[in-house]
């Protein structure tokens, strides 16, 4: 019994070690560095335009002055600024919908390399704007952001999914929503009064947006393409090795490959499929509406309303209006701590609980925010809970719908339905990220504080669909996770394994031959049909 339990012991001693020696180097320097001028861009541009907006409209009603001989009207005034924030979301749009083709032919990480010509491009723009006295650079430049930040949140979780041992997949992938908290965190810092927060330096609010994404630019040459792309969709066998065996920190690759190796017999053709022919392959039918609900309730969960009302919530708690935009600091710093406590225990406690029980606390806050709003002039302390509470709502947020369904659409889908499942993803994502912009205000003003009963019920909503429908995915194959999904679906474990193109279906030892005689020395000699 004592012998049984010291092995038992030394079991769990050896896959801890193991868990350790797969953060290599390079894995983390990949993440962090993908991420820095990634999704940190995006949490970036969420936040800077706060802080300079009476600068902004200032510069925006003197050019209108210089050029026309008149001020600009209210309403148009409001009309361009609405524009300059909102247009972010279009640019986001057109990013999601290009970025499958491009991950296509340049791979993963040079995708995220060509990226940064957007976001350079937009710094010059907007940081100059005011020098040009052109307010349409400043648009311009906007919108030009938003294609950035669409391809980067596809292409990034595309590529720490595909460089991560399954082990600490979700733990790499949460890089993605750590950065972005970390990116609102610092714009809400450089925003300050102090730093750029200035009617004569807010340009350089913009001009910082270059940082990140010239150090991308120096970095991320040096480490590997996505072993998977380069193995299943460039069939470079060589290269693809050397790239495991830099991402694990070991020599000894052969399981990788051989697990790799073993999907691409599963899915019998490398073809990228498209959003039509995803949508009609029944065996990812409920991945697809499991992906575009947890996306919808990403956006639609609230969490804009808040950073709509903190401001308001902070003076009625007698906060100074001087002393705001530094208390406002704490929701960044909360937001990024509970990014960074999420990712440290997704491995042990999983998606599942992490993002219903996110949606669920979000439900429970609202609900108590909204009561707290209602009588907070009434009871003195009143102000001082709805401040808990939206510290609270944006911690739940964090935890766990602030970046898991990047995770997830990562995981749902093998290496031919990846590119698609996340043009799906990051299509709802916008398109949500831009109808709450266009409706909130609507929605404000006629609900006043009980729209937060709105939110609420979606995030309810999304919690229940969740909890009926969710498996989990920690720790598991794409195989593994498609026949947990595969009742549901309703196939068997057999149609999963049958190609979804009746035309172009192989045997299994047919496809191996193609794929053998594909490669030589890492180089491609004959093209998979």
């Amino acid at each position: 019994m004592e012998n049984k339990q010291q092995s038992n012991g030394v079991m769990k001693e050896n896959k801890e070690v193991k868990k350790k020696v797969n953060w290599s180097g390079s894995l983390i320097l990949a993440s962090l560095t993908g991420a820095f001028g990634s999704s940190f861009l995006y949490g970036y541009n969420l936040s800077v335009v706060n802080a300079p907006a009476v600068y902004i409209k200032k510069f925006y009603n003197e050019t209108w002055q210089s050029r026309y001989g008149f001020s600009v009207n209210e309403s148009t005034l409001t009309l361009l600024w609405s524009v300059t924030v909102s247009i972010f979301a279009i640019g986001g749009l057109v990013g999601a919908i290009i970025v499958t083709p491009i991950v296509k032919f340049f791979g993963r990480k040079c995708t995220l390399l060509l990226n940064n010509v957007f976001a350079v491009t937009a710094a010059l723009l907007m940081s100059l704007s005011l020098l040009a006295g052109s307010f349409e650079m400043l648009i311009l430049g906007r919108i030009i952001m938003g294609v950035d930040a669409g391809i980067s949140l596809s292409a990034l979780p595309m590529y720490l999914n595909e460089i991560s041992p399954k082990e600490i997949r979700g733990s790499l992938g949460q890089v993605t929503a750590i950065f972005i908290c970390i990116g609102v965190f610092t714009g809400q810092v450089l925003g300050l009064p102090e730093i750029f927060g200035q009617e004569s330096r807010w340009p350089y609010l913009f001009g910082a947006i270059a940082f990140p994404s010239l150090i991308q630019v120096v970095i991320l040459p040096f480490l590997p393409e996505s072993p998977r792309y380069l193995l299943l969709e460039k069939h470079n066998t060589s290269e693809a090795e050397k790239a495991f065996q830099r991402f694990l920190g070991k020599d000894d690759v052969s399981h990788e490959i051989e697990e790799v190796l073993a999907e691409s017999r599963v899915q019998r053709n490398t073809k990228l499929v498209s959003i039509l022919q995803l949508l009609r392959t029944r065996a990812v039918r409920w991945q697809v509406v499991t992906v575009v609900v947890t996306m919808g309730c990403y956006q639609l969960c609230g969490l804009n309303a808040i950073w709509y009302y903190t401001n308001n919530i902070f003076s009625e708690a007698g906060i100074s209006h001087e002393t705001i935009p530094y208390v406002t600091l704490s929701t960044g710093a909360v937001e990024t701590l509970a990014a960074v406590f999420s990712g440290l225990v997704i491995e042990r406690l999983g998606r599942r609980p992490l993002l219903i029980g996110g949606f669920g606390l979000m439900v429970v806050f609202f609900s108590v925010l909204t009561v707290s709003l209602t009588l907070q002039n009434t009871v003195h302390w009143l102000p001082y809970l709805s401040i808990f509470c939206i510290l609270a709502i944006i911690a739940s947020f964090c935890i766990g719908p602030g970046g898991i369904p990047f995770v997830l659409t990562g995981e749902f889908f093998q290496q031919s339905q990846r590119p698609a499942a996340f043009m799906i993803a990051g299509t709802v994502n916008w398109l949500s990220n831009f109808a709450v912009g266009l409706l909130f205000p609507f929605i404000q003003a006629g609900l006043q504080t009980y729209c937060f009963l709105v939110f609420a019920a979606i995030c309810f909503a999304g919690a229940t669909y969740l909890f009926f429908v969710l498996p989990e995915t920690k720790n598991k194959t794409f195989h593994e996770i498609s026949q947990a999904f595969a009742k549901r679906n309703k196939v068997t474990l057999e149609m999963q394994e049958m190609n979804h193109y009746a035309g172009e279906r192989k045997s299994s030892a047919e496809q191996e031959s193609d794929f053998t005689s594909s490669v030589d020395n890492g180089e491609t000699k004959k093209e998979i049909v």
